[in-house]
């Protein structure tokens, strides 16, 4: 039989409120609702709802029932300070527009430490994040590539810019760092589809991030038809969205660390209404109405 759904009050965390749901799925006594994190004593198949700090969209398993540590909050990270600096630069803060300082970052922390994250996701059994946290590693490795003058696959000389292009159009290398960008607006959109009944905070982070790419896309495709102006507004707006991304996935990050052990205070999550905590919670409600 499937335990109590117990859910905690904002003032007391073993608080009872909730009561067993409706499709039997099985909750830890002291289960907090602002972060599942938080108090975790469930049997081994217990699964609680997703809300962003596992980097999982569905059902999963407490971390303390594995062997390896909760991979996700090292790959937020690694993402969130990659892309703050390069979004930082795509908005010309303080006059900056060279993102040379954002290639030792994309090797080193959101491409090394990113997909190595996302292998240790695989270590857990986590699919989601396995795909979502080494494809954006592998992402920055190959910006970090494209950015790093030795190789120099944009600037004269390199691939794009060979005589036969030139010919045809001097600014080819925008056109193809578009397609590049495109790609992944498309895979971040089917990411963003699998987390439609998750947390809006987990929502949010793949929503800002997709329209990022989106704009600094289209922002390449706009200097390819020789509007600069609109070029450098577009890639501005990106820089915008993706420097939002950035902070929703520290804020996921500090989600998933964030416990009774380490932190005075837990931050919210927000389920959807529709999701596996939303449905629950509303039951909630309707048996503690039902019960006045």
């Amino acid at each position: 039989m499937a335990d109590q759904l117990t859910i905690s009050s904002e003032k007391d965390v073993g608080q009872t409120t909730g009561a067993v749901p409706a499709n039997g799925v099985g909750h830890h006594r002291g289960y907090d609702p602002r972060n599942p994190m938080a108090n975790i004593h469930s049997d081994d198949q217990a699964r609680l709802p997703a809300f962003g700090g596992e980097f999982q969209p569905g059902l999963w398993r407490p971390v303390e029932h594995r062997k390896f540590a909760n991979p996700a909050p090292l790959g937020l990270c690694a993402f969130a300070l990659t892309t703050f600096v390069l979004s930082a630069i795509n908005m010309n803060a303080r006059d900056v527009t060279a993102p040379n300082v954002a290639v030792p970052l994309a090797f080193g922390y959101g491409g090394l430490v990113q997909l190595l994250a996302g292998m240790w996701e695989m270590a857990v059994g986590n699919t989601f994040g396995a795909t979502a946290l080494s494809s954006y590693g592998g992402f920055w490795i190959a910006w970090g590539i494209l950015l790093t003058p030795a190789w120099n696959i944009t600037g004269p000389g390199g691939p794009y810019n060979t005589e036969a292009t030139k010919a045809i159009d001097p600014k080819m290398a925008d056109s193809a760092i578009g397609f590049f960008l495109t790609g992944w607006f498309i895979f971040t959109t089917i990411l963003l589809l699998c987390t439609l009944r998750s947390t809006v905070m987990f929502f949010l982070l793949f929503f800002t991030l997709d329209l990022a790419f989106l704009f600094l896309a289209c922002g390449h495709y706009a200097a390819n038809n020789g509007v600069p102006t609109t070029s450098k507004h577009l890639t501005q707006t990106g820089g915008a969205f993706g420097m939002l991304a950035a902070f929703l996935a520290w804020y996921n990050a500090f989600a998933g660390i964030a416990d009774s052990s380490n932190s005075f205070f837990l931050i919210p999550v927000f389920h959807f209404p529709w999701s596996e905590q939303g449905h629950k919670e509303r039951l909630a409600t309707k048996a503690g109405n039902a019960t006045a």
